[in-house]
């Protein structure tokens, strides 16, 4: 008896004894785009400006996604083995720096593919007897399959950036003519009725859009509104589905439309309130539920601020039991509060982070690291990346240059980590799936914005970045403790094992 009480009491006064558990302090900056320190919660503020962290019940997160583009797969096919290895292992593993969990697939192609295709080029066949992924089977499925060595419980979702041309009014991939394509610009009137307010750059602009987004929505349909057509693409759909889980590509989730309110020169498909309703509540979601009743269907993707055009679709009560949840991306995300507000059952995604320049710079990281912040904090529990890995200045086949995670110098097959891979690392060290986003912290007047979230142990971890060209002092109330800290100027920060003592 005397030796167990022994015992015990020294382990008591040994845990009595351990030193308070250290923060982990990430930080990138231009110059170092990964560091770190361990530093202690204090008792008393040093700093002037306290922001009290009081938590909210807050809301689950999910998981961070990327894309898989065919321009990936060939930047992909120019490295060794071993650097291919290596850049799945960090993007993908458990163990690795981003942990990705889950994929987006485009069905036909995108604006990240190397040209225009289609699962189905034969016009008029409406039982889908030409239906096939097999450009796929070269591209898009040898690059998931990389990533699945590292990943195998990897999960997707699939939407079109435009149905087969031959469902389309204009007959044709893109929305509007251009030198980068070869529609026949006679059609472009079918848009707006007129042809002299159409801007084919007006989605380019690059986070800068400001005021309303799209300036004018299309007047009619560009998928045809037949009923023939209708129910062929939502069997088309089912068919995608099938073909990908005979690759091994499990689809859980589905979208009708990438950005219906981008009137683009590449693939893409305008769809009015009415037919977005109509398709998805009449012919999707019923197919959907009799051929993969696992499968989820979500509304979006949203890329637009017009909140009463949302609006006018979530009307309809039947769509509304149809759905699962709703997907915002660029404009989107300025109505997700209000639209979530109005609808707060369904679950809320960023379904593609901006795309960028094509300079893969510190700003780009600076911007990404917000719209995470942003997103999350707004209410997604899911954001998906865009491109991984795209050469320099990441140009697409229809002249838009764009950012990824990782740049490929072409002229020397070498591959760069941009500033806007560790953006997403700070959030990837920190976070796992079940943690519950508490606080949200706006971009105020000092540059400074940030997030708060919480582990199922109460651990908490924040999310802070200044954009300022003056360092910030900043105290962070944690019930009895402060995180009292100067954040650099340009600077990304994480705060990890945060633990109220």
């Amino acid at each position: 008896m005397y030796n167990r009480l022994l015992l015990f009491s020294i382990a008591v006064a040994a845990t009595l004894s351990l030193p308070a558990q250290k923060t982990r302090w990430c930080i990138s900056t231009k110059d170092n785009l990964w560091s770190y320190r361990d530093i202690n919660l204090d008792k008393a503020p040093t700093n002037g400006v306290v922001t009290d962290i009081t938590p909210s019940p807050g809301h689950e997160f999910k998981c961070l996604g990327t894309t898989f583009n065919e321009l990936d797969w060939d930047a992909f096919l120019s490295l060794t083995r071993d650097e291919q290895d290596e850049i799945m292992h960090r993007l993908f593993a458990p163990d690795g720096d981003l942990k990705f969990t889950r994929g987006r697939i485009s069905m036909n192609c995108n604006d990240y593919g190397r040209s225009w295709y289609s699962c189905d080029d034969v016009a008029g066949d409406f039982e889908l007897r030409y239906f096939n992924i097999d450009r796929d089977k070269r591209s898009i499925i040898p690059l998931i399959r990389a990533a699945q060595k590292y990943n195998p419980e990897l999960t997707f979702w699939v939407s079109p950036w435009s149905p087969p041309a031959w469902m389309k009014i204009n007959n044709d991939y893109p929305v509007v003519s251009s030198k980068h394509n070869d529609a026949d610009p006679r059609a472009d009137y079918l848009l707006f009725g007129v042809t002299d307010d159409i801007d084919e750059d007006e989605m380019k602009l690059l986070g800068e859009r400001k005021g309303q987004f799209p300036r004018r929505l299309a007047t009619q349909d560009y998928f045809i509104q037949d009923p023939r057509y209708l129910k062929a693409y939502a069997d088309y759909f089912c068919k995608f589905i099938d073909e990908y889980k005979k690759q091994g590509v499990p689809i859980d989730m589905v979208i009708y439309q990438n950005e219906a309110y981008s009137y683009t020169p590449y693939p893409g498909c305008a769809w009015t309130a009415e037919g977005t309703v109509r398709f998805n509540r009449d012919y999707l979601a019923p197919t959907l539920k009799k051929k993969h009743p696992d499968v989820s269907l979500y509304l979006g993707t949203f890329n637009t601020n017009r909140r009463d055009h949302v609006e006018k679709i979530l009307s309809d009560s039947t769509l509304r039991e149809s759905i699962d949840g709703l997907a915002f991306q660029w404009e989107g995300r300025e109505i997700l509060p209000s639209i979530q507000s109005q609808y707060p059952a369904y679950d809320y995604i960023c379904s593609e982070s901006e795309c960028g320049n094509g300079d893969m710079d510190w700003k780009a990281a600076e911007h990404t690291f917000f719209l995470i912040c942003d997103n999350l904090g707004k209410g997604c529990t899911q954001w998906f990346n865009w491109n991984f890995l795209l050469p320099k200045k990441g140009t697409s086949p229809w002249g838009w240059n764009q950012n990824a995670l990782i740049e490929l110098d072409p002229d020397t097959r070498t591959v760069r980590y941009t500033p806007e891979y560790y953006a997403v690392k700070h959030f990837s060290q920190a976070l796992s799936a079940g943690d519950t986003i508490t606080v949200y912290i706006p971009l105020d007047e000092r540059g400074i914005s940030g997030l708060v979230t919480k582990d199922k142990s109460g651990r908490e971890s924040v999310f802070l970045s200044n954009t300022k060209d003056q360092a910030r002092d900043i105290s962070l109330k944690f019930g009895a403790k402060y995180l009292n800290v100067t954040l650099p100027p340009h600077s990304l920060s994480s705060f990890r094992n945060v633990k109220k003592q």
